[in-house]
């Protein structure tokens, strides 16, 4: 059953000049971000997107997210148009987002208190879901004194603490040393098999994206859309071997990705070369700065 499609998915942001061209800055110009992306995610299944830098993947991730508008196309969730943010849908920023007054505690509970959950069973949810990303105990701490790799759990505990149908994950454990890395997405994992949410992971990591995924999406240099899409055919027992990334179908797999991903990588530094130096974007609102302003 399909959970998540796009079809057609066009993305244009404004531009100016940075005062280096003719029109100085005063003729509004467009960029082409997303030039038409198709994708189908099914229920349960995981999906990681893989491309170079500014192709477009954590702006497909807000439009699904229904955090920003496409100009072209539509997404759609079970069947019905995506017009908004909803409570189908979680997500997980790189930043962790969390607010610096509240305890761990106090940050899971955040989401349930909008939506009016009495005092006892926000606590109970939220006590739950950082128990599941193994930070029972920690409920009292504040952000400050929490690592890097426990503020993502935070987050992770806090998108999943409503319950949303969906998890949606701008690479979450890139701003995380390697060794938290691993161990981050092995949880991830295990929180999947237990949930059976549908997720859909943006990320920079090809060896990220294949330990973690049912298929892999390589998007193109900008604009950007879907090259090419491969399922990992390794079975999800297989991957909680110590060596599964020594395993032929691991490193067959990477390889193959690496292969189709690298021609675009090769594009978007060359794109970048030569519009970086006239044009710089209208400054958007992040995606966390709508989260904290609503």
């Amino acid at each position: 059953m399909t959970k998540i499609k796009a079809e057609n998915i066009k993305k244009i942001f404004k531009i100016r000049s940075n005062g280096n061209s003719k029109n100085n800055g005063n003729t509004p110009n467009e960029l082409l971000a997303l030039g038409g992306v198709d994708l189908s995610i099914n229920k349960g299944e995981f999906v990681s997107i893989v491309g170079p830098s500014g192709c477009g993947k954590s702006t497909f991730l807000d439009l699904v997210g229904g955090l920003s508008k496409p100009n072209e196309g539509n997404i759609y969730i079970d069947g019905k148009p995506v017009n908004g943010p909803g409570l189908d849908r979680g997500i997980v920023f790189q930043q962790y987002a969390l607010f610096p007054w509240r305890t761990a505690l106090g940050n899971v509970e955040f989401g349930l208190e909008n939506q009016n959950v009495l005092k006892k069973e926000r606590t109970e949810i939220a006590q739950k879901y950082l128990s599941l990303v193994g930070l029972a105990g920690f409920e009292n701490r504040y952000p400050y004194e929490l690592s890097g790799g426990m503020k993502q759990r935070v987050a992770i505990a806090r998108a999943l603490a409503y319950d949303p149908d969906i998890l949606l994950m701008d690479e979450p454990f890139g701003a995380l040393d390697a060794q938290t890395r691993e161990i981050l997405q092995r949880e991830l994992l295990h929180i999947w098999e237990e949930t059976h949410k549908t997720i859909l992971f943006i990320t920079h990591s090809i060896d990220e994206a294949v330990f973690l995924s049912d298929r892999v999406a390589i998007m193109t240099a900008r604009p950007g859309v879907i090259k090419k899409e491969m399922a990992v055919p390794l079975s999800r027992p297989a991957r909680f071997e110590d060596d599964i990334r020594t395993s032929q179908d691991f490193v067959k797999t990477r390889y193959e990705l690496w292969g189709h991903l690298k021609e675009e990588v090769v594009k978007a530094q060359q794109i970048c070369a030569n519009t970086t130096a006239n044009l710089s974007l209208e400054k958007p609102v992040t995606t966390l700065e709508k989260v904290m302003t609503t």
